[in-house]
């Protein structure tokens, strides 16, 4: 997959992921919340270490000047 993320949004990418899956340390009444907040965090930070995200690939398709929502 090409690289879609600058170094600002790829840190803050894995600062948010890593703190995600730290925070899923935290024992919770369901432990579902803490296997969807580890995998989730472990997906993000591994968007900002890869560099890409398919979901901002999708939106902006590699134009990041088009206007995607233009006023009607």
């Amino acid at each position: 997959m090409e690289h879609n993320l600058n170094a600002s949004q790829r840190a803050l990418y894995m600062m948010a992921g890593l703190g995600l899956a730290a925070a899923s340390v935290k024992p919770r009444p369901n432990p579902l919340l803490n296997i969807f907040a580890l995998a989730s965090g472990a997906y993000l930070a591994w968007r900002g270490y890869e560099g890409s995200c398919p979901i901002k690939a999708a939106i902006f398709d590699g134009d990041h000047d088009q206007e995607y929502f233009p006023a009607e």
